[in-house]
């Protein structure tokens, strides 16, 4: 502990508790995480931990602003000409956060040590042992750890030696993956949805979905319209915002199924407007003129990586890392010249070295670069991870920026949200990512389950966005190496490295803003 502090009493219970009961209504009025909480000075980890500890379930409320009627706050930085800023959310109950923190500490450097000293084998144990593991973090530093199970659980018995496992894919093999649109093919998707009623879900009702686009007064389409549904002259919380070609999918029935026959939608970008009327259980497309020509700036592009950082991840990790630069210098280099701003979003489980792992948008690529060379996968322990409560940090707590951005998530993980520690929850954020105009291509890794395909689909349904999944030779074996085949409910996919598919769907969203 730094000498200065250490002999100042401790702040009383009271004073935390207001100062949390103020975070909480800074985000009610909609001011941005960036502006309520200085991210460029990390607090000490004793006191991050003991703040954990006194945090309550409302902790993850849902970041909406607007008093007056409820609209969500819209997003409103003005750039991202800043060094990367960085928050970490640890879990209240975590207790052990900051021993685990230490132990992977002791780890890393271990790590680091030159690799004439240790085994292949013995790295990848070091790398990824304890972290996961309560009873193992008051054992001595020196204590061989144990491999671990695929999401990071030690396992019971001893496992079989290195050699008798597969062999290694080469370390620059690329990565295939196919990608399908479930809106393009939406009865496919609703049959898929059918067949999968059993699943540990939370399944909104999205049978009912009508389509608009929002053009100005010249006819071109408007990106990033607010959207707006109404009832009876009251405002329903049905929100979104037009993607880069001035479109939006609607769900009313996600709210509640006894809504009015007839419906008012509203749309507005700057000082235009526009409204219609939307008949329920209309065939034809939603279509809004604004009274006015909406102005045309330089294309803006937030784009997030919101990555599982469990054990299992290792190797998706490691090739995004070794790929990353190539795609942000195509993405930068594609015909409408976008103003690039990156963030990181990683996240891992409760009693891991950390929660939730957030850094901030930057347009400094080689400062986001060593960010994500310095996330290393590991802990886990069971099944689902901590996904509810990372991409509420991705929608609500990054400073998006403001009117006439395309703002992007891409979500690469192997595993479910666990559905079981309570608020925040997916679906409650996949429609404030719609609100807050937030597109979402969901990209499952090898061993992704059932509940996981149907979350990752639902979420990037909801928002407009596409399910990207990793293909092999052979079905559901990574180590088959790349491929056309999948285990997952799809058909009629295309197959391309996941690198390239990625530029591709920039591409394809940017492109959209021509008209």
């Amino acid at each position: 502990m730094d000498a200065r502090n250490k002999d100042r009493p401790a702040r009383p219970r009271r004073l935390r508790h207001a100062s949390l009961a103020a975070a909480l209504l800074l985000a009610l009025v909609g001011v941005p995480w960036s502006q309520a909480h200085d991210w460029s000075s990390p607090v000490p980890r004793e006191q991050r931990v003991a703040q954990a500890a006194q945090e309550q379930p409302s902790h993850w409320t849902l970041a909406w602003g607007g008093p007056q009627d409820g609209r969500p706050a819209a997003p409103s930085a003005q750039h991202c000409d800043r060094p990367p800023q960085t928050l970490e959310l640890r879990h209240p109950d975590d207790a052990l956060a900051a021993q685990r923190e230490r132990r992977d500490e002791d780890l890393r450097r271990r790590a680091e040590r030159p690799a004439s000293s240790r085994d292949a084998f013995g790295r990848l144990a070091e790398a990824d042992a304890v972290s996961s593991a309560k009873s193992m973090v008051d054992a001595p530093s020196d204590v061989a750890a144990a491999p671990a199970t695929r999401h990071g659980s030690p396992p019971s018995q001893p496992q079989p030696q290195p050699q008798s496992q597969p062999a290694p894919r080469p370390r620059d093999e690329a990565v295939s993956a196919g990608v399908v649109d479930d809106n393009a093919d939406f009865g496919s998707y609703l049959a898929y949805r059918a067949r999968n009623t059993h699943l540990p879900v939370r399944a909104r009702d999205v049978q009912e979905r009508y389509g608009l686009t929002v053009h100005d007064a010249s006819g071109r389409p408007v990106p990033d319209a607010q959207v707006s549904v109404h009832a009876g002259g009251q405002a329903l919380a049905l929100w979104a915002r037009t993607d880069s070609g001035g479109k939006a999918w609607l769900h009313p029935r996600v709210l509640r199924a006894d809504l009015p026959d007839l419906l008012e939608v509203q749309a507005s970008s700057g000082a235009a407007s526009g409204r219609a009327l939307l008949r329920r259980g209309q065939r034809d497309a939603l279509q809004i003129t604004l009274n006015a020509v909406a102005p045309r700036e330089r294309t803006r592009l937030d784009l997030v990586f919101l990555v599982d950082a469990t054990g299992s991840m290792a190797d998706e990790i490691d090739k995004l890392k070794r790929s990353m630069r190539a795609m942000a210098e195509q993405i930068a280099r594609l015909p409408s010249r976008p103003d690039l701003c990156f963030a990181l979003v990683a996240y891992r489980d409760r009693g891991d070295a950390f929660f939730v792992r957030a850094h901030d948008f930057s347009n400094d690529l080689g400062a986001f670069q060593r960010q994500l060379g310095a996330l290393q996968a590991a802990g886990g322990g069971d099944y689902p991870e901590a996904l509810n409560e990372a991409l509420h940090t991705a929608v609500h707590r990054l400073s998006w920026r403001g009117e006439g951005a395309t703002r992007l998530v891409v979500l690469l993980a192997d595993a479910p949200p666990h559905l079981d520690y309570g608020a925040p929850w997916y679906d409650d954020d996949m429609q404030g990512a719609l609100a807050r105009g937030i597109k979402l291509f969901a990209v499952g890794a090898s061993g992704l389950d059932a509940t996981g395909e149907y979350v990752f689909r639902q979420t990037a349904q909801y928002t407009g966005g596409r399910f990207v999944f990793l293909t092999y030779a052979r079905a559901g074996d990574p180590s088959s190496g790349p491929g056309r085949e999948t285990a997952h409910e799809v058909g009629g996919y295309s197959v391309e490295s996941l690198d390239k598919l990625v530029v591709r769907l920039v591409r394809e969203e940017l492109a959209q803003r021509s008209g």
